[in-house]
């Protein structure tokens, strides 16, 4: 059955939406106004949305911000905008946002790490909530202490100054790979690690020195970039000594790097030398061979993080979530090589 619309060249109203969804206005007003919870069920809160967004129905927002006082607007903090993990953050936060009236604005940290600088002349003004994507709570010292709400995302979870925090089973996701690579026969690792001083960083590494304890791992650090990696790897796997025969890295665009300094050296993937990736990046399945990765569900992510935000603007308990990756194993990571 078709949804009814109002009249030819009307704009729809809530007593519309009300009369569609099967609800009073009362109703529609609690739920686009986001009061609805321990009022509405969830299931009538969805109706009353679902109905108002088929209708095209748009509340008179800026009426409602000068009674409430609010901009419904949320800012979300990313190290960078080059990198496709953050547009997938954006990706889920925002449709999240939309689904409740609200918008999200993306600022990029400056170089990278910060510290990220207040974007408008009062974040405080401007804004109603924050979320902030591998960033460490040091570096927005702009946003705290404004009485804004700040969510974390992909961070330590023992820095205060956040009314809640999610991550990704980072770690979990290194204890894979390090599985599937060590089940291959693999004993001899170089850690391809990045430069960027990071929770998530420091947290993969940890992981990895205490998965392969007992084995042969070194380290090398690389700028987070193709360049960078691939010059960094060229060195350390054509230096003196043995060569390790799996290369693990933190991010797959460190792992493409290294994908280009095998070839420069005449090493076979990975009949010479295994390779894995972190992310699960688009560009992992468009090289050759195609990358061994950790999946992260980016986009449930920022889902996630913009439900905790406004569960935080509610007033409601918005508890610590971590949620788990997949190891995707590809081409570039077969058995260890006979000695």
């Amino acid at each position: 059955m078709q949804t009814p619309e109002p009249p030819s060249g009307t704009r729809p109203t809530s007593r519309d939406v009300a009369r569609v969804a099967g609800v009073s206005q009362a109703t529609v007003s609690l739920v686009l106004g986001e009061k609805w919870r321990g009022r509405v069920s969830e299931r009538t809160a969805g109706t009353v949305r679902d109905t108002a967004r088929e209708l095209g129905y748009r509340p008179n927002l800026a009426a409602r911000n000068l009674r409430l006082g609010r901009t419904r607007t949320a800012l979300l903090v990313v190290p960078a905008l080059t990198n496709e993990f953050f547009a997938h953050v954006y990706t889920g936060a925002a449709a999240v946002a939309a689904d409740h009236g609200f918008g999200v604005v993306l600022y990029p940290s400056p170089d990278g790490v910060g510290p990220a600088r207040d974007p408008f002349a009062s974040a405080q003004a401007a804004l109603d909530g924050v979320l902030a994507s591998s960033m460490a709570t040091e570096a927005l010292g702009a946003f705290r202490g404004s009485d804004l709400p700040l969510v974390m995302l992909d961070s330590d979870p023992s820095e205060p100054g956040a009314a809640a925090h999610l991550n990704l089973d980072v770690a979990d996701g290194m204890r894979r790979v390090t599985d599937h690579l060590l089940a291959l026969g693999h004993r001899s690792f170089l850690h391809l690690a990045s430069a960027v001083p990071s929770w998530t960083f420091d947290v993969r590494a940890a992981a990895l020195a205490d998965a392969l304890r007992g084995t042969g791992l070194r380290t090398v650090r690389s700028s987070l970039d193709v360049a960078g990696a691939r010059e960094a790897a060229a060195l350390a796997l054509g230096g003196p000594g043995p060569r390790p025969t799996a290369v693990v890295c933190d991010d797959d665009i460190l792992a493409v790097g290294v994908l280009k300094a095998a070839r420069r050296l005449g090493l076979r993937v990975p009949e010479d030398l295994s390779i894995t990736g972190f992310d699960d990046l688009a560009l992992a399945g468009a090289v050759e061979p195609e990358l061994t990765t950790v999946r992260l569900p980016a986009e449930e992510f920022g889902r996630r993080g913009m439900e905790a935000l406004l569960a935080v603007l509610a007033g409601e308990p918005a508890p610590p979530v971590t949620l788990p990756v997949a190891l995707v194993a590809r081409g570039s990571s077969g058995p260890a090589p006979a000695v």
